[in-house]
């Protein structure tokens, strides 16, 4: 039996394109079949204001600590810049949206802004529908896409003086949408929508929709129902894709990309997280992808024994190409095992370095990485040692919103 199932293995090697994640498919030109490809566009929102609510209890914002918004937003600027001294092009969410039409722009914004008129009658409440339109209808570009991004809604209730109302404001900031890899996965089939895990991240996948619609890319799935896909949880990998499931994406979600055969890989590999920690929420919290045999993993998934939260498994589905139906091959297989039997070398990441964001890091070609800076030398002696080529960028604000180089970049297209 066990030389049996090591002659599958050998079987599935081949179909899936042998040794390492290399062999690429001829599939849609510029989108991203492997993470080791040469990055040439990215999408990235600079924070600003929205984060100001976020940052008052940061744990309910989704955020690890407090940290000043202006540092951020100085040190994600300084990012983009490194990114495109390096020769990539970098669009950001609100250039995006300041050249959308101003219809789409309205359309959003009348979705988002709120009038609550629970205490006022029926008339009035129909009254202040028409003036919260009239409102929209006047509102320039900059306060359209304000609007946006802090999620307004305006309690009202009448009063016999000054203007007859008096009202009391709320906002729903999106002080999550600088990271933008979490809202929509790009394929080598294209783009896909996500949907959030987090009900208070859920508008902003509008927001990246209506940018892919003035990019002239038109989105082929938006997952729905009880579906969920996280951005953080998907890598293409040369000939398959890997998928997290565990905190944010669920099975559903992965069926739906399946089913709209949306992934454009004939092996699909579905790595299970039992561990369920914020620290670790995606894929690419523990676990990332350098070059076509070579990626890193957090010391405590990598060294874990199969009775240990820690441990990572897979499932692989496999499909014979030309064909769309997919079939699960292996259940519940070691994921370090199987890279290693794929031939890619495996770099470690220690504890003090992985709460310092280091796995987080962007791969913008083979060996070339974007990375948080102020790890240990034994991590860089590591990667110098693999022959990566390092760019530490400086972070310290932004990482305290749970997340690093690669959770702030969607990179849209690859050569």
């Amino acid at each position: 039996m066990k030389h049996l199932n090591k002659f599958l293995l050998i079987i599935c090697l081949q179909l899936c394109g042998g040794a390492s994640f290399a062999q690429t498919q001829t599939l849609a030109p510029n989108y991203p079949k492997s993470e080791w490809q040469v990055a040439d566009l990215i999408l990235m929102h600079t924070p600003g204001e929205e984060l100001f609510n976020g940052i008052l209890h940061p744990s309910a914002g989704l955020f690890e600590d407090y940290f000043s918004i202006e540092n951020a937003a100085e040190e994600h600027r300084n990012y983009i810049h490194m990114l495109q001294t390096n020769g990539i092009t970098v669009r950001t969410v609100k250039e995006v949206l300041e050249d959308a039409p101003l219809d789409s722009l309205r359309t959003l914004a009348s979705r988002v802004l709120r009038y609550d008129v629970s205490l006022l009658s029926e008339a009035e409440a129909i009254e202040s529908e028409n003036y919260r339109q009239e409102v929209l209808s006047k509102m320039s570009r900059a306060d359209l896409i304000r609007c946006i991004l802090l999620q307004p809604s305006v309690k009202l209730r009448r009063t016999p003086s000054n203007t007859g109302f008096e009202a009391e404001y709320v906002q729903r900031p999106l002080m999550n949408l600088y990271f933008t890899r979490d809202q929509s996965i790009t394929t080598p089939r294209g783009h896909i929508i996500c949907k959030m895990n987090s009900t208070q991240r859920a508008p902003e996948t509008d927001i990246i929709a209506l940018c892919y619609t003035q990019l002239g890319q038109r989105p082929l799935l938006r997952i729905s129902g009880e579906g969920r896909l996280e951005g953080g949880d998907y890598i293409p990998a040369g000939t398959l894709s890997l998928i997290g499931c565990g905190m944010r994406t669920n099975d559903e979600g992965v069926r739906q990309i399946m089913e709209a055969d949306a992934f454009g890989h004939d092996t699909i590999v579905i790595v299970r997280d039992h561990k369920l920690w914020q620290m670790q929420m995606h894929l690419d919290t523990y676990f990332n992808v350098i070059d076509k045999d070579l990626c890193t993993m957090v010391s405590s998934r990598l060294f874990a024994k199969p009775n240990e939260s820690e441990y990572v498994t897979c499932d692989i589905w496999t499909r014979k190409r030309g064909t769309k139906t997919y079939k699960k091959w292996k259940r519940n297989i070691s994921f370090v095992s199987f890279l290693k039997e794929r031939g890619v070398h495996i770099i470690p990441i220690d504890r003090a370095d992985e709460l310092h964001y280091a796995n987080n890091f962007l791969t913008i070609a083979p060996r070339h990485i974007m990375a948080v800076g102020g790890q240990s030398q034994v991590l860089q002696q590591r990667l110098s040692a693999a022959g990566v080529k390092v760019e530490w960028i400086p972070l310290e604000s932004l990482i305290d919103g749970y997340g690093a180089a690669h959770c702030m970049t969607q990179v849209l297209r690859r050569h």
